[in-house]
């Protein structure tokens, strides 16, 4: 079956048509006029403030008039991310979706179902006739996966409504009131080259294979990260072996667990064997370490073409033992909410070319003091060897209110609907509730959404009977919006 001949019909279509557009976080030029062109051929009025977010206007339908109006709000952005061997352009090719049971999914790169399908539903609502809502204020944001820059500089003159809507939840029994805020801790250090020695071969180690996933969502889940891994590799093989460093390509968005790693290096021809058997050792050790989780982790080393330069030693052993000694992966649970990831840190990208070693990692926490612990002790690291550290896209957690009035009328339905209490909770993502709430005080807010699983990386699909269920509880959330209160 064709994704856009799934039910409901209109989402679907609405989906595919949107993951026909490219939609890189900041490169949304693109989707924000096909988000405009769609509000202005529906004949609504249609906003698109300073910064690029687009406000579509939708009034209530016939009896309606008196219920409160609501803000139904998603991100037009997706992760543009992709397996090392693919050719896809994200520029110019759009996603290529396809059917596999119960999923929808992308072949080699993201789906976009983050927050795409959640944009698809308030489209759908927007277009419909036959559906009952109160007075819609459909808010898409953009830049929300590299800084929530849509969010952070919203123009909350263009919104009346009194409750949002944030469908960007990802697990379709959940109602989140909650979410972690979070920091990007940036790095350069400029290390000394030197020529390479004159009696080395030169390898390509690459460690692929990984699950990956959401740096917040999948963190506590102790998949591999592929940079502390290929650290690992090198940090031990350098104890007895002449090791020269020459490269590293490690990761690829801040906001993803890195999948995939590779360093070029140079050994002395007499040290060849030593170091192809050190490899095979070490790949056998980490699989076995990671045999449930990963199953597809592979490394490898191969030969390749000898480098004109190398880093020199002192900042390559400044290089290695900086990340050996970087904290990565959950700093703290929560101490008051049970099975929730208080505090982390990934480790997201590592560049070593030409004279800059460079890094990019992604502090999360939900308590604003503990976020800034955890920035505090990764810059630290990089600090002690001299890196050059910089912040940036600093955002607010959101405090769970559970005495919220949206939250009721949600879970009442929800227990209705389903004969089974909804899981009210707080999560490690970062959504933009909280900043939006900064924006829009006194504003009652939830999110929740379908099934999405492996946001973020090319393992990520949405499960088609999930989106089905979200549909219909949705439509019956907006049929019994309460009446304004004067």
């Amino acid at each position: 079956m064709e994704v856009k001949d799934l039910e409901p019909k209109a989402l679907w279509q609405n989906f595919a048509g949107l993951n026909a557009v490219p939609r890189a976080s900041k490169k949304e030029a693109k989707v924000i006029q096909f988000m405009v062109d769609f509000g202005n051929s529906l004949g609504l009025e249609t906003i698109k403030d300073q910064i690029g977010n687009v406000v579509i206007k939708k009034p209530a339908t016939a009896g309606m008039e008196n219920r409160k109006t609501v803000i139904m709000q998603s991100h037009l952005d997706m992760v543009h991310q992709k397996n090392g061997d693919s050719t896809f352009n994200f520029e110019t090719h759009g996603i290529d979706m396809y059917v596999d049971n119960d999923w929808v999914k992308a072949r080699g790169t993201t789906l976009g179902a983050d927050n795409g399908i959640g944009v698809a539903t308030i489209m759908s609502i927007l277009a419909a006739s036959d559906i009952p809502h109160p007075a819609i204020e459909a808010l898409f944001t953009i830049d929300e996966e590299t800084g929530m820059t849509g969010a952070k500089q919203l123009d909350p003159a263009n919104l009346s409504g009194t409750i949002l809507l944030n469908l960007d939840t990802e697990e379709d029994h959940e109602l989140t009131i909650g979410c972690a805020g979070g920091i990007d801790t940036n790095t350069i250090y400029n290390y000394k080259q030197v020529p390479v020695a004159s009696d080395g071969t030169a390898f390509q180690v690459t460690i692929k294979g990984l699950l990956g996933g959401h740096s917040g969502m999948d963190i506590h889940k102790g998949r591999a990260n592929a940079n502390k891994l290929m650290n690992r590799l090198l940090f031990n093989a350098v104890k007895d072996i002449n090791l020269q460093l020459s490269a590293i390509d490690g990761g690829s968005l801040r906001n993803a667990i890195p999948r995939e790693s590779k360093a070029v290096v140079v050994v002395p021809d007499n040290q060849q064997e030593a170091f192809l058997s050190f490899v095979q050792n070490f790949a056998g050790v980490i699989q076995a370490e990671y045999n449930s989780i990963e199953p597809s982790l592979s490394i490898t080393a191969d030969r390749t073409e000898i480098p004109a330069q190398v880093v020199e030693h002192s900042d390559f052993v400044k290089i290695i033992h900086t990340i050996y000694a970087l904290p990565n992966g959950v700093f703290r649970m929560s101490p008051d909410i049970e099975d929730l990831v208080e505090a982390s840190s990934n480790l997201a990208r590592i560049i070593v070319k030409g004279g800059d070693f460079i890094t990019q990692s992604l502090q999360r926490s939900s308590v604003e003091s503990s976020k800034t612990d955890v920035a505090y002790a990764v810059a630290a690291a990089f600090e002690v060897m001299g890196c050059n550290v910089s912040r940036s896209g600093d955002y607010p957690g959101w405090k769970p209110n559970a005495d919220s009035d949206i939250l009721r009328l949600m879970t009442r339905i929800y227990k209705e609907t389903f004969s089974e209490d909804a899981d009210v909770n707080a999560c490690h993502a970062g959504l933009e509730c909280g900043i939006l709430g900064a924006h829009l005080p006194g504003m009652d807010m939830i999110s929740f959404g379908p099934t999405i699983h492996g946001a973020h990386s090319p393992d990520e699909k949405v499960k088609i009977p999930s989106v089905q269920k979200f549909w219909g509880y949705l439509l019956k959330v907006l049929s019994q919006i309460p009446e304004k209160t004067n």
